[in-house]
């Protein structure tokens, strides 16, 4: 059984170690575009605010590979897949074959068409070589005022991370308000002010129309209402998009990401897909989406890795969770946080003065999201209980409480989380 991983980030790690927990003699390749280095990408924003090292990026030791006997390609850039054959090829003229092929190949940072783009000080904030060159702009005193493109979850912790550092920043989000996918509007409102007190100028309904150099290195930017603003970095932090176009050219059905079943399984019964990339089940609306999240892209890697060597497993669905901290107060989204309308509840508690936030949403009896600001430290019974389906109508009072518990929620989910000799819940 020769198995060929064609990416080397979390869903990649899911999918060897299961195959190694299963089969030891199978054959695994790895192809990426990226170096060899195993490193976890929601960390590099701690990198870039200067709270972590590199040392501190690493999501597996650089003994990975050779320890779960793992061949590997690096800085290799698969360009087609010949789904009859059973082979890839690459940019460097090698084609390899497969018997079992996963694709982990996540996704590429959206970034606007526009002149400009090669110049020095304009970037995304998609991978450490990304971080890497921000970190030395501002170490070699490049930078003191920076464009934050996206007002999402990466151009957040991109101005925030930039803010650690000192600079000046402008976030430019084209939707009228920030994290208009992840928070309702008192959410984003919080984040806003939470941002413009720490220095941080926040435009709205408005994006970067056209980059204006100086010499070699950006200048400053021109934004779509016609103002203009000096930068010395400019930075995309829009969002990502799936990279399909190798399943789709192969035949494979893709959607807005590659689509999978509940094995992770594409179209093509021997071609694979996890992270990222893939459009997988979501528990929570009942129906396929792209989540782009690190604990989805291991589990569904890992659940892939055992399908190829023979070990059924399903996938149960993920749940969108993002968690990001402004200005020093964290923030939770889980699930369908901001939803509203005919069909949800919505329950909320909220000291605006304090940066304390909390907003549930119910569909029937069950928590389908949850927004948290300031204190978040019930966000993991908030999650089972969505993640279970648990039936909350008889605990509703206790659900926005403070001393919210296990003790708070239906007996037969205790006894499913915590369970052992002596323990009584």
């Amino acid at each position: 059984m020769k198995i060929t991983i064609v990416g080397n980030s979390a869903a990649a790690v899911g999918a060897i170690e299961a195959i190694r927990e299963l089969d030891q003699e199978a054959t695994i390749q790895v192809v990426t575009a990226e170096g060899p280095a195993i490193y976890s990408r929601p960390l590099i924003s701690h990198y870039v605010g200067g709270e972590i090292d590199e040392g501190h990026l690493a999501y597996r030791p650089p003994t990975f590979y050779e320890t779960h006997q793992v061949e590997t390609l690096f800085d290799e850039v698969v360009t087609a897949i010949d789904a009859q054959a059973h082979t890839v090829a690459t940019a460097k003229g090698r084609t390899l074959d497969y018997d079992k092929l996963l694709l982990a190949i996540g996704g590429s940072p959206i970034v606007p068409p526009m002149a400009g783009l090669d110049l020095a000080g304009v970037t995304t904030f998609a991978t450490w070589a990304d971080a890497a060159a921000i970190d030395h702009e501002i170490d070699a005193g490049h930078v003191s005022q920076a464009v934050v493109v996206g007002g999402g979850m990466i151009g957040i912790k991109a101005t925030d991370a930039l803010l650690k550092r000192g600079v000046q920043v402008t976030m430019v989000e084209l939707a009228p308000r920030i994290l208009i996918r992840a928070l309702d509007e008192l959410g984003a409102e919080m984040m806003t002010d939470l941002f413009e007190r720490a220095g941080v100028r926040v435009l709205t309904e408005n994006t970067v129309a056209e980059i204006i150099p100086d010499g070699e290195r950006i200048g400053g930017v021109v934004l779509k209402d016609g103002q203009r603003l000096d930068c010395d970095l400019l930075v995309f932090g829009i969002g990502v998009r799936p990279n399909v176009a190798l399943a789709r050219d192969a035949g494979v059905k893709v959607d807005r990401g590659v689509v999978v079943d509940r094995a992770m399984r594409t179209s093509d019964p021997d071609i694979y897909a996890a992270g990222d990339v893939a459009e997988a089940y979501d528990l929570v609306v009942d129906l396929n989406r792209t989540v782009a999240i690190w604990p989805n892209a291991y589990r569904q890697g890992a659940i892939a890795g055992a399908q190829m060597v023979g070990q059924p497993r399903q996938d149960q669905g993920g749940i969108a969770m993002n968690a990001i901290e402004v200005a020093g107060v964290p923030c939770v989204a889980i699930g369908e946080g901001n939803a509203e309308g005919d069909g949800y509840t919505v329950m909320t508690r909220a000291q605006p003065e304090r940066h304390q936030y909390r907003r549930l949403v119910l569909e029937g009896n069950r928590l389908v999201g949850v927004i948290l600001v300031g204190n978040i430290s019930r966000a993991g019974i908030y999650t089972g209980l969505i993640r279970h389906r648990v039936d909350v109508s008889a605990h509703r009072d206790s659900l926005l409480s403070d001393r919210l518990s296990l003790l708070s929620v239906p007996e037969d989910y205790r006894k499913h989380v915590v369970r052992g000799q002596g323990i009584e819940v």
